[in-house]
């Protein structure tokens, strides 16, 4: 059950980045197959990432033993505070969208991998905690599928501080995720 909440601390967080992301790309009324190809770059990526983050978490955290946890907990922080910086500058990020609307081949990959470092460091973490990774990569997938077809449908009927705002409490909720994460280590619970 733990195991579970923990999961799902991590699955809004990222469901928030990936809604914010595709709702900046749905202001530019992308045709349905754009939308289809933006839906899977996204799933793809953000559910890509903390895959490859789950794989890097697991062998660290078996060479670190106990501390993993601690160290899963402080990767969410930091996954925190750069989805709380994002929010803040994204003249970078609104540039990297505007260029993944239109992009084909191998500049998808290039931008796909810039915009979802944030994820990769919330794999570390699910890693690093010791979480299923079936399980996850398979809520991760369906979030960023549900989440990107729900932004960029919403995009353009949304306004860039409610894009802001979700980004920014994707952020907050990862940080409250790893203070309950710690509180509950201290306690033993």
């Amino acid at each position: 059950m733990r195991q579970l909440l923990v999961t799902a601390g991590l699955l809004l967080p990222l469901a928030l980045d990936t809604f914010a992301l595709a709702a900046a790309l749905g202001v530019a009324g992308l045709e349905q197959r754009d939308r289809l190809r933006i839906t899977l770059v996204f799933t793809a990526f953000e559910a890509g990432m903390p895959i490859l983050g789950l794989v890097i978490g697991r062998v660290v955290g078996s060479f670190v033993g106990a501390w993993a946890g601690y160290g899963g907990i402080l990767f969410l922080v930091f996954a925190g505070l750069l989805l709380l910086r994002s929010g803040m500058s994204d003249d970078e990020d609104e540039r990297r969208l505007r260029l993944l609307a239109h992009a084909r081949g191998l500049a998808v990959l290039d931008l796909g991998l810039s915009i979802s470092v944030d994820e990769l460091t919330i794999g570390v973490s699910a890693g690093l905690l010791g979480l299923s990774i079936a399980l996850t990569v398979m809520w991760i997938a369906l979030q960023a599928s549900v989440a990107a077809q729900a932004g960029l449908r919403l995009g353009a009927r949304l306004s860039e501080a409610v894009r802001e705002r979700s980004e920014q409490a994707a952020g907050g909720a990862l940080i409250m995720v790893a203070l309950v994460l710690l509180a509950l280590r201290l306690l033993n619970v």
